[in-house]
């Protein structure tokens, strides 16, 4: 007979594994299904996040930074470097000892918290008797006999299998001259002309890593507007700066026929004005969003379905419209971020276990993470102006601030946003080299509901970076801002 577990997630990313975690800290017995294989065609946990996502992205990000620095920063500090050398493979090999590191971090979880790894594809076959029959079909591992499927049942199963990058049609993607996220990173020399489709967080971060590594970056972007989904101000702060690092950024594109040849790529798109272009290039990266992995997953034996676009429908709490069927993450409705997933994880896990957890979405922050980075938590004034909201807005910028301007970081500002009449904060916009931490203050006092002179009346340190955060709510609270 098949073994039987309380709890059996499917997918081992952010959103799996903390769920996996959670549900095996409550006491129950949890098997967690995974089928990743690295580069190498190892086995390894952490989904697309911390293999070929988030976490070498970042690696990346922060060595090209440095580069970037060495290079162009240095000076101002009256350090004068000479001869400065890329060593890329080394860079790459860095970014893979992290990604390593990491998942082995979470094989060590599962074993701390006696969690299984079923490793393979895991899917539905059936339901009876009060739980659901899942298969685990495991690849074999390259000269080795395919193994027979695996069954085993669950009393509740969490589906967290993530998503993938979106491709565009007649665009085949071989992750050598046209790359999704996969590829770009790891793209084994600078190429001298990079061509970049879409301008959304991942084009604009991929971009930033090989505009500083040398590359000579195009991003096309098929929206008249840069970075829609934030702050006007942010938009206008962030075209300002990133153009001004050397990103050329083209909005309101039509992208025509994409031809990959030996000596590169060459893409027809046509501009916002209607004239025809063509942009040659070494390497294209495509960067349109991601779809959900729920291909394969047996749904239909549950009489459980996908939406139009590939999502599984759930209420606030993650639950499906199956008892005991529950979906996290970038399968379902809401931001395709890692923390997002999660917290709705761990959420899952809680309410299995008969306790009364909830995710308050309008305070869940959002990290673009160039240079200077960009986060936001909570609504824009646009928002507000939408709903018919009056509220009141502080703005404080970090050219003043004593530590930005002592470790070379003066771009940007902070923006907090408040009720007008509650002085609740509804939402705090951050360009800034700090801004993913700052951001995370911002998002606990909404959570608590604070309002922008709670904010204000909390000493920060100084000299530090939060400070600009206190004067913005400040600004909010009858333009009391100390400092300027």
């Amino acid at each position: 007979m098949p073994q039987t577990y309380d709890v059996v997630v499917i997918g081992a990313g952010p959103g799996g594994y903390i769920a996996a975690v959670r549900a095996a800290q409550l006491g129950f017995k949890v098997a967690c299904v995974e089928k990743w294989r690295n580069p190498k065609g190892e086995r390894a946990l952490g989904g697309t996040c911390l293999n070929v996502g988030c976490i070498p992205s970042k690696a990346l990000l922060g060595s090209s930074e440095e580069f970037d620095k060495v290079r162009h920063r240095l000076g101002e500090h009256g350090i004068a470097v000479e001869g400065v050398k890329l060593d890329l493979a080394k860079m790459l090999a860095r970014k893979e000892a992290i990604v390593s590191k990491m998942t082995k971090g979470v094989e060590f979880l599962f074993r701390k918290n006696k969690i299984t790894w079923l490793k393979g594809h895991g899917r539905f076959v059936g339901a009876e008797d009060g739980a659901f029959r899942i298969e685990v079909l495991d690849d074999a591992d390259e000269g080795a006999a395919a193994s027979a499927p695996q069954l085993v049942d669950a009393v509740n199963v969490i589906i967290a299998t993530g998503s993938k990058a979106r491709h565009l049609p007649g665009v085949p993607v071989d992750n050598q001259l046209v790359c999704d996220n996969e590829g770009a990173l790891a793209i084994p020399e600078v190429p001298r002309r990079l061509g970049v489709i879409g301008a959304g967080v991942i084009g604009l971060e991929l971009g930033s890593v090989w505009r500083r590594l040398g590359a000579e970056v195009t991003i096309l972007e098929a929206l008249p507007t840069f970075l829609g989904a934030t702050d006007g101000g942010v938009q206008k702060e962030a075209w300002k700066l990133l153009t001004k690092q050397g990103l050329k950024i083209h909005l309101g594109v039509k992208l025509g026929a994409v031809h990959a040849g030996k000596r590169g790529v060459k893409v027809e798109w046509t501009d916002d004005k209607g004239a025809a272009q063509v942009l040659d290039c070494d390497r294209l990266v495509v960067s349109v969003g991601r779809v959900p992995n729920t291909d394969g997953l047996g749904l239909e034996s549950i009489g459980l379905s996908v939406d139009e676009r590939g999502f599984i429908p759930v209420d606030d709490h993650c639950r499906t419209a199956v008892a005991n069927v529950w979906a996290v993450g970038d399968v379902v409705r809401g931001p395709m971020l890692a923390h997002k997933a999660e917290d709705e994880g761990v959420m899952v896990a809680e309410l299995i276990a008969g306790q009364k957890p909830h995710i308050d979405y309008q305070c869940i922050p959002w990290v673009i993470y160039t240079s200077p980075e960009i986060a936001w938590v909570g609504r824009t004034e646009e928002q507000l102006k939408a709903e018919g909201r009056a509220y009141k807005a502080g703005q404080f910028p970090f050219s003043i601030n004593g530590r930005a301007l002592g470790v070379g970081a003066p771009e940007g500002f902070v923006k907090v946003l408040a009720d007008a009449a509650t002085d609740e904060v509804l939402g705090v916009h951050v360009v800034s080299a700090a801004a993913s931490d700052l951001v995370a203050e911002a998002a606990l006092a909404m959570e608590f509901k604070a309002s922008a002179e709670d904010i204000g009346r909390v000493c920060h340190p100084h000299p530090s970076m939060s400070e600009v955060l206190r004067e913005a709510a400040l600004a909010a609270t009858d333009k009391r801002a100390l400092n300027m």
